[in-house]
């Protein structure tokens, strides 16, 4: 039966407001206990001898002398009208450097998160098409050894390998989504403001790809220009990730392959792939779509080591620079643009459930 528009409206207005409650409650947290963290920002900028009078100067030209709760209340005003602040370390504007280097780690996420789905569908659907055969022990042995498998020491490995060895792809660093930005300079999206910043600068690589430098192919040639720089690290992400969703995608697709409408529909007459893709993918999507959701906030977080690994100037990276630094300002907004990334992507990902099964919006 059809629910009626006003059941829907509801629901989808109480999704909404639990994301922004959300995303309030996180901004709470992350201020608390930012604000609460030894150290003196103003200290740590002017150094360990500085003069007193000088320090106390600083901290009223940054406004830490204010009260805990007037400085949350102007933190929020700033989100509000897009006014993040100032970094304290680098000097720019924080929206602008966080944009930067989000430029590098959504891009190295998504991809991720492509790779794992795709290894992630292809073992889980073929372990379950030969289910108690070799096929499916082979599979479960791999997906075993691929989530015990740190994710820096994989990237390592892949270095190693496909870098030093073959000479394939690029060992690390990043210079940009542009042929010519990567010829002209090898500068990477975020180098300046990491030699700013007083960081360590990020390892520049040699171009395996330096064949098409030079040759202005246009976007396309860019786009695989930046990718180069990508491979490694998103494969070194996804293959722990790939492994765990394929063993649920493995378990989804036998469970619901022993419910009674499978086997009616092979009881009249439908082999075993035809019921797989027509009825059973679709009943089994929404909790490996949900898993998938949850994924991708662990690829979130596993982008701070990788990024390290390979010398790639992200967020992850501008994060734990920011919290050495003690720029507060930086790492602030930055925890609470992941928070609102992960929240949002769950968002979706009960947007689409929905649109799979409509019977859970009566939940």
């Amino acid at each position: 039966m059809a629910r009626s528009p006003s059941l829907s409206l509801r629901f989808w207005l109480g999704r909404c407001l639990g994301l922004l409650g959300m995303l309030l409650a996180a901004s709470a947290v992350i201020f608390a206990v930012l604000d609460i963290l030894p150290g003196n920002v103003a200290q740590v900028m002017l150094g360990p001898d500085a003069d007193p009078a000088a320090v106390h100067a600083l901290e009223v030209q940054l406004g830490l002398d204010a009260p805990a709760w007037q400085r949350y209340l102007q933190w929020l005003g700033g989100l509000l009208h897009g006014d993040l602040g100032t970094s304290q370390a680098y000097g720019v504007p924080v929206a602008g450097l966080l944009a930067e280097r989000l430029a590098l780690t959504l891009p190295l996420t998504v991809l991720a998160m492509a790779l794992a789905t795709v290894m992630a569908l292809v073992a889980g659907v073929f372990a379950a098409l030969h289910h108690r055969r070799w096929g499916d022990v082979g599979v479960m042995t791999l997906t075993q050894l691929g989530m015990a498998t740190p994710g820096f020491w994989l990237g390592m490995l892949l270095i190693v390998v496909f870098a030093v060895w073959l000479g394939w792809l690029p060992s690390g660093g990043f210079e940009g989504w542009s042929v010519a930005a990567g010829g002209a300079d090898g500068g990477s999206v975020a180098g300046a403001g990491e030699a700013a910043g007083g960081g360590a600068a990020y390892a520049g690589a040699a171009h395996a790809g330096a064949a098409h430098a030079g040759t202005g192919g246009g976007w396309l040639a860019g786009l695989w220009h930046g990718l180069q720089f990508l491979l490694l690290p998103a494969l070194a992400l996804a293959c722990v990730q790939g492994a765990i969703l394929a063993r649920f995608v493995r378990a989804s697709l036998l469970e619901v392959q022993g419910e009674a409408f499978t086997r009616t529909a092979l009881a009249k007459g439908l082999n075993h792939r035809q019921v797989l893709w027509r009825h059973v993918a679709r009943n089994a999507a929404v909790p490996v779509l949900t898993v998938a959701g949850m994924q991708f906030a662990e690829l979130l977080s596993g982008a701070v080591v990788i990024e390290n690994v390979f010398s790639l100037p992200g967020l992850g990276r501008l994060m734990a620079q920011s919290i050495a630094n003690r720029d507060l300002l930086v790492v602030r907004n930055g925890v609470l643009l992941l928070v609102a990334m992960v929240v949002v992507i769950n968002f979706i990902v009960d947007a689409l459930a929905v649109l799979i099964d409509p019977r859970l919006r009566g939940r």
